[in-house]
């Protein structure tokens, strides 16, 4: 860790935060949280903050400094419509007073304008997935993919584009939560990354060695989740069991898809959630995600993973083919791709997966490390940027 002179001037520095929104706590959040215990004194900044009070410990009392979308009609619940003007709201966020600027983005938050004495150390989560390589999915998703409304969110989205390579220039060191995020950044802004993989709290969880008969998803029920397709999988294999935990747009969709051998459970806290994740005989994950902090809570509990074979899933799972596996992939997403890895699970896997093998993989991805790396790296790369400044 780095150590010296530095370290005294990060404590004395202004240092702001800038999140995409706030509105839950989630994956992005959870970062969020840590960083502001890496760096408690720090200022938070956001397009919204309609974050309640119960939910708002995680930020450690603050209220974020917001655009002008916090006052516009309706955002409250609209707030993603108002996406063509958050280019021009995180541009008018003032930070000129800081030292340090981090952006904790999956969106626009990246953005932000900083001057030439200013660090800007960006967390990306990931480039705007629906402007760049997953837009033809978002579209079709979202019943955009034709008439005049589809030509209006392509030529909107290709602005986005435009804005979102130009502010790549204003980010000293980017910060990827994986590999695979590591190249999206490289593919789209031409730039390399370090990679830093987001916290997870497995001290929350407890490993659990007998296992019921049942497997169990949980995720929020949106298009790329792929829930339905793994409610259509267990409908052709009526002898096994399903649990899915979650709430979600799909909601009703997946309700509807559940046959006699799904138990669908909606939205649930988090001691009942471990509860199932303890007793799974797996957790079956088929999105294609940038990290999932749902498998490695999984494998926390010692539980084995089969998970689409895309993405951030092979940096986070050790797959059929590795020493000491907990889990295995499938390569397609399908009802057929996810047949056979079950199948395979059962014949092969379930008895050879040690729920010790999981715990310790998951542990790898701890909130202690994240923290002790983030810190670590925003402290050296200061460091290197007053050399800079110095030596110009």
């Amino acid at each position: 860790m780095f150590i010296g002179p530095q370290w005294l001037d990060m404590k004395n520095l202004k240092i702001a935060i800038i999140h995409d929104w706030l509105v839950t706590y989630a994956g992005a959040e959870r970062v969020l949280e840590q960083m502001l215990i890496c760096f408690p004194h720090a200022d938070v900044f956001s397009m919204v903050d309609f974050l309640d009070d119960q939910q708002r410990g995680f930020l450690q009392g603050k209220r974020a400094k917001t655009s002008f979308v916090q006052r516009l009609p309706w955002a409250k619940s609209k707030y993603r419509r108002y996406l063509p003007l958050m280019p021009l709201a995180v541009e008018q966020l003032d930070v000129s007073g800081y030292d340090v600027v981090i952006s904790s983005s999956h969106a626009v938050a990246k953005g932000v304008l900083v001057g030439p004495d200013q660090l800007h150390v960006c967390m990306c989560y990931s480039p705007i997935r629906y402007a760049w390589d997953m837009q033809h999915q978002y579209l079709k998703e979202s019943g955009l993919d034709v008439g005049i409304k589809g030509w209006l969110a392509r030529w909107l989205l290709h602005k986005i584009r435009l804005w979102d390579v130009r502010t790549a220039n204003g980010v000293d060191k980017f910060i990827a939560i994986s590999e695979f995020i590591g190249r999206r950044i490289q593919k789209t802004y031409r730039r390399d990354s370090v990679v830093i993989y987001p916290p997870v709290d497995v001290t929350a969880f407890k490993v659990q060695e007998s296992k019921d008969d049942f497997y169990l998803t949980a995720s929020r029920m949106v298009p790329y989740k792929k829930i339905p397709l793994i409610l259509q999988a267990f409908a052709k294999m009526p002898d096994k069991q399903l649990v899915v935990v979650g709430d979600g747009p799909d909601f009703d969709k997946v309700k509807a898809l559940a046959g006699p051998n799904v138990k669908i459970l909606g939205y649930q806290s988090a001691e009942v959630l471990e509860d199932h994740m303890k007793r799974a005989k797996a957790f079956v994950f088929a999105a294609e995600e940038d990290f999932g902090i749902a498998p490695l809570e999984a494998q926390a509990c010692g539980t084995p993973v089969i998970a689409f074979g895309k993405g951030g899933a092979l940096e986070t799972i050790r797959g059929q083919n590795t020493p000491f596996p907990t889990g295995l992939f499938f390569y397609e997403q399908s009802i057929d791709s996810i047949l056979e890895a079950v199948s395979l699970f059962e014949l092969e896997f379930a008895s050879e997966i040690s729920p010790h093998a999981c715990r310790e993989n998951a542990e790898r991805f701890s909130q202690q490390r994240f923290r002790m790396e983030f810190k670590e790296l925003v402290e050296s790369t200061w460091s290197d940027f007053q050399k800079g400044m110095k030596n110009d």
